[in-house]
């Protein structure tokens, strides 16, 4: 795996009165072209706001939504344009299109400490093809170019990695802060390190899982794909979730954890209800006596008192999908007991993107942790030991 400790960020380089090309992550959520959420334009301020104080021209770019190549107004950045210039106080320009001659035009009358956005380079087919015509173009709009979503790192496209074969390529903050604890987190951890991995299948996190026995000294398993583990053992679990294409697989992860001498937790109690409904009947019930006809939705009491005294010695903790439909109040209780043993652990905590990172907000954890993760597939395949191409792109420090 590359040394992603080692990457040039923009405080590595001298932008005055230089273009700079940024890779935003403005993929908002919007309803009737309004932004209903804008924590990725604020996620972005610090490192347009830098850029900005030290003189550069700045030139943001990003995708939004899936517009398959073609100019759909409703996938147009112009609302993301405004929102920044409330956010800074002067008018971000917005141009028409991506690399025509608004765009060109526009970049070439900026000044010093101002600031523009291109259109949607999803309006471009190219784009998603990383085609170096394409890559070419947006990096002739620039003379530097700064990588700041990582929410879309690990995809090779032409604006997260394409570019970067003409220009300087540097990370802006938010990477750097991926890196350095996400990074940190794998390759240098604070021990005990306990990794907590949630959600519904064991086929979404295998990658992990494995990569994970190599470094982890404690890995705990719940959600949806603990009952694969409990079939791989032996158990009846009702009609619970589980993928019997991937139970040999289990065993070969106990036994993997076993033979490296890692602490592989298992729920031992779950609480089941008769169907997947949030208002279903429900009770509590041993990992190995789980009846006919139910089905497990969430970690139960002895569980979450057993994984909650894995966590609070940890001197770092990943956690990576919810212990149950923690989007469902019944079957809460075990995502939000395993946030509070990690809030209370005193542990560096980094939490991937995604569902784990949603219910923290949620339940108002989010301030209790070190980092929570933007990038829901990328901060997975970081997970996995995967290179990110968004991330090897970028120029080494010498």
């Amino acid at each position: 795996m590359m040394n992603v400790l080692n990457k040039k960020t923009v405080e590595d380089i001298d932008v005055k009165g230089k273009k700079v090309l940024v890779r935003c992550d403005f993929n908002v959520k919007m309803e009737d072209g309004v932004i209903t959420d804008d924590k990725r334009i604020v996620a972005s301020l610090p490192t347009v706001k830098y850029l900005l104080s030290q003189g550069a021209r700045v030139i943001l770019c990003s995708h939004l939504g899936r517009p398959k190549g073609e100019f759909k107004p409703e996938f147009s950045l112009a609302p993301v344009a405004a929102r920044l210039s409330e956010y800074l106080g002067f008018e971000v320009k917005m141009a028409k299109d991506v690399v025509g001659e608004s765009a060109q035009a526009l970049a070439s009358s900026l000044q010093d400490g101002e600031c523009m956005l291109i259109e949607n380079v999803r309006f471009h087919a190219e784009e998603t093809k990383n085609d170096p015509e394409f890559s070419k173009a947006l990096a002739s709009l620039a003379e530097i170019y700064v990588n700041d979503a990582f929410g879309s790192a690990h995809r090779a496209h032409s604006s997260t990695t394409g570019v970067a074969d003409y220009l300087p390529a540097v990370s802006g903050y938010l990477i750097q802060k991926e890196l350095v604890y996400m990074g940190g987190a794998l390759e240098n951890p604070k021990r005990p390190l306990v990794a907590i991995l949630g959600g519904a299948k064991v086929s979404d996190k295998i990658g992990v899982i494995e990569n994970l026995l190599n470094k982890a000294d404690t890995v705990i398993i719940g959600g949806g794909m603990a009952y694969t583990f409990f079939v791989a053992m032996g158990d009846t679990i009702g009609t619970s979730l589980v993928e019997l294409d991937k139970v040999d697989l289990a065993k070969k992860l106990m036994d993997d954890a076993k033979a490296k001498n890692v602490n592989l937790l298992l729920p031992v109690d779950n609480v089941v209800g008769l169907e997947y409904d949030k208002d279903t009947e429900y009770k509590t019930v041993d990992s190995d006596d789980i009846p006919d006809g139910w089905m497990g939705l969430d970690i139960g009491p002895k569980t979450r008192a057993k994984f909650a005294d894995a966590i609070k010695n940890a001197g770092t903790v990943i956690w990576n999908g919810p212990m149950g439909v923690s989007e469902w109040e019944h079957f809460a209780g075990g995502t939000i007991a395993v946030a509070t043993a990690i809030a209370e652990s005193g542990a560096i905590s980094i939490v991937g993107g995604g569902d784990s990172a949603a219910a923290i907000k949620k339940f108002g954890f989010a301030d209790k942790m070190s980092h929570i993760s933007t990038g829901g597939g990328a901060s997975l395949e970081f997970l996995e030991g995967k290179d990110l191409p968004g991330v090897c792109a970028l120029n080494d420090k010498d």
